[in-house]
């Protein structure tokens, strides 16, 4: 099987399991985590072109499970996160991984913030190694085996 089908039915899989749990994904930890990891993603090489960050703004708003909150509260959430990667990647990055980070508590909302990480990250069919090394990293802050995910 090809590196892009492989990835392309990883996130397939991870969806269905994200749309499995959506009643259980109702908190706010859950919601700042999503935002930060969908805005960490986007930023992963360093830059988020206007293309990139509409087509992510587009997956988050037709995502099944982040339908519990509203469309523009979320948006302004990544949109505050990736204004502090683009302002200065490297501490921005240490801001938005403490909000990942808030999750830490319930497992299962940690995992799903993971799986969103890399549903947004394998939606273009390329989850780069610049994506798959911010998603390791949300993992560690998260206390969440990166080869769990296959990352």
């Amino acid at each position: 099987m090809a590196l892009w089908d492989r990835i392309r039915e990883s996130a397939s899989t991870m969806q269905t399991q994200l749309v499995a749990k959506k009643n259980d994904l109702k908190s706010g930890a859950f919601r700042d985590a999503s935002m930060a990891i969908c805005a960490l993603v986007a930023a992963a090489d360093g830059t988020v072109d206007p293309t990139e960050r509409r087509r992510v703004a587009q997956l988050i708003m037709n995502n099944e499970v982040l339908q519990n909150f509203p469309a523009d509260d979320l948006q302004r959430r990544f949109e505050d996160n990736l204004d502090k990667l683009t302002a200065d990647f490297d501490f921005g990055k240490v801001s938005v991984l403490q909000e990942i980070a808030k999750a830490r508590k319930k497992p299962a909302e940690a995992r799903a913030v993971i799986q969103i990480g890399i549903v947004i990250g394998g939606a273009d069919g390329d989850f780069d190694k610049d994506e798959r090394a911010v998603v390791r990293e949300a993992c560690f802050a998260l206390d969440l085996p990166p080869q769990e995910f296959d990352l």
